[in-house]
């Protein structure tokens, strides 16, 4: 019998890394020819496109499309990791922007625009994650690199802001 081959969309859930998606993969299946295209953070839930077998060697055609997400904002705080699993390091006392002058800053970010990969990500620098950097302590100078925001929504819900973001990989 030939080894199982094919894409399987798994939809991928909050505090689970792509990682452990793929070990779970391995050991229900025991197939060890298992990768997913493209990392999602532990914090996103959403596709995750997994290839099995054969169906690997497709990954590479599959990474470069462009990419929709959907991410709740919360003004006002500062963390280590630049989301809300990190340690606050300030908060603002003050008036916040309303989510009109939210959506109107927001609304300048399409197009194309240079942008820093944060410290808490999946890039590598040195064959090394920079996320396990991060988590050591270590911060590397990293350059800002071209991203396309194609579209950004703006919405908001029970006081909460939210961005829509269809975006070039990488962003």
């Amino acid at each position: 019998m030939s080894e199982l081959c094919g894409i399987m969309i798994v939809d991928k859930p909050v505090g689970v890394t792509s990682q452990v998606v793929i070990g779970r993969l391995r050991k229900v299946t025991g197939i060890r020819r298992i990768g997913h295209c493209g990392t999602l953070d532990p914090l996103a839930s959403g596709v995750l496109p997994v290839m099995i077998g054969n169906a690997t060697k497709a990954c590479e055609y599959l990474m470069d499309h462009d990419k929709v997400y959907v991410a709740s904002i919360r003004l006002g705080l500062e963390t280590d990791t630049q989301d809300i699993t990190g340690e606050v390091l300030a908060k603002h006392e003050g008036a916040l922007p309303s989510f009109e002058e939210f959506a109107e800053v927001a609304g300048t970010f399409v197009g194309e625009i240079r942008q820093v990969p944060p410290m808490y990500s999946a890039l590598k620098k040195d064959g090394v994650k920079l996320g396990n950097l991060a988590r050591e302590g270590v911060t590397v100078e990293r350059e800002a690199r071209a991203v396309t925001i194609h579209s950004l929504e703006t919405y908001e819900k029970d006081g909460e802001f939210f961005l829509k973001v269809h975006c070039s990989r990488g962003t």
